[in-house]
């Protein structure tokens, strides 16, 4: 699995769904993909959308193991995290790993009406996509896009969950900086996953951004 690979099959589904251009919305790793495509495939985006993602590994290394210390998880766990996000483990240990320290790791709790934690099909996904994310993480450790951001020029809307332990409002900032006129919103009252803490808000937040960066026929 490569960024030339990921982002290339991307482009290919966009020439088979016969659109001149589309837009792009990439969630944390998805995001770092996002990134790769809009900067090899410049031409083929109207619209780039990064949620809760960095341009590099460089914030999710060092703030992750922190913030669950920080938030009274347990040394073996914070260690596990450390090690998550550094790429240190083996193959075998992907899944194990991803059960120990729960999908819900990296986001503050939630009330129940807002993020209903005793949906059996919404623990089913997150639990087998935690264990997709870490065969990921190796990809994207020592890889950067912070110096080419300034090549990106479609409208970009960079958004993240205020609390996010992975990607901080400080990494959000920065990524914003970085890519010209871009837009930056934080969602309150929510972590890693805006999107299903709060659904709503983030939804109409993308709507707008759509509408009002698309040129009128």
């Amino acid at each position: 699995m490569t960024f030339e690979n990921l982002t290339a099959d991307a482009e290919a589904l966009r020439e088979k769904l016969g659109l001149e251009r589309w837009a792009a919305l990439g969630h944390s790793f998805g995001g770092h993909v996002a990134l790769e495509y809009a900067l090899r495939y410049p031409g083929s985006l109207s619209h780039l959308v990064l949620l809760d993602t960095g341009g590099d590994s460089h914030w999710s290394q060092q703030n992750a193991a922190e913030v669950l210390a920080r938030r009274g998880c347990s040394p073996k766990k914070v260690e596990l995290v450390r090690r998550c996000f550094h790429g240190e483990f083996a193959p075998h240990e992907h899944v194990p790993m991803a059960m120990r320290i729960g999908a819900r790791a990296l986001s503050p709790p939630q009330p129940v009406a807002d993020c209903p934690r005793g949906d059996p099909g919404r623990v089913a996904h997150e639990v087998p996509a935690a264990g997709v994310h870490l065969r990921q993480l190796p990809l994207v450790k020592g890889c950067t896009a912070m110096d080419r951001l300034g090549e990106i020029t479609v409208p970009t809307l960079v958004m993240a969950g205020r609390n996010d332990g992975v990607f901080p409002p400080e990494c959000q900032r920065e990524l914003a900086a970085g890519i010209p006129n871009a837009r930056l919103q934080l969602i309150d009252r929510a972590g890693h996953n805006p999107h299903s803490e709060q659904t709503a808000e983030v939804m109409a937040a993308i709507k707008h951004f759509l509408a009002a960066d698309t040129p009128a026929a």
